[in-house]
């Protein structure tokens, strides 16, 4: 009994591979001078680390005011004005380049998604062969034991 149609092969499989690539290089390379510095600002502004340097930097300015002694003491509510819109700017320089570093963070994870996109194709593909070679293969084995049954 003659098959028809014959799975690819494991060399056929193996050729129509496309080489595994480094998405995440890939996009680091990319970048211009600019998009780093705001992935940058990103990570660190987006960060525990300076959340709590701002955090101390608030508390110690607030304590100092509050409990500096009389010959050091000025009233806080003028300076604390000052800061909370300093701190407000800060905010509003910071907030577009944070989402700028957000954006090309997404682009890849986009790009990362695509990439597993297309390996699980891939993958799909060789299951497919390897199950279309078992079917061969069970075949020719049925056809074996009816050879066997007859002599």
């Amino acid at each position: 009994m003659e098959y028809r149609h014959h799975p690819p092969t494991l060399e056929e499989l193996k050729l129509a591979r496309k080489p595994v690539k480094n998405v995440r290089k890939e996009l680091r390379d990319s970048l211009s001078p600019l998009e780093h510095f705001a992935v940058f600002m990103t990570r660190k502004v987006g960060s525990m680390g300076f959340f709590l340097t701002l955090f101390t930097w608030t508390a110690l300015w607030l304590g100092w005011n509050i409990l500096s002694p009389a010959k050091y003491h000025f009233d806080p509510a003028p300076a604390f004005v000052i800061w909370l819109f300093t701190s407000n700017i800060i905010q509003l320089i910071l907030l577009p380049l944070i989402m700028v570093g957000q954006n090309i963070e997404s682009r890849a994870a986009d790009k990362r998604a695509q990439e597993d996109f297309e390996v699980n194709q891939k993958a799909e593909r060789e299951v497919g062969a390897i199950l279309e070679h078992l079917e061969n293969q069970n075949e020719l084995l049925m056809e074996l034991v009816h050879k066997i049954d007859r002599n």
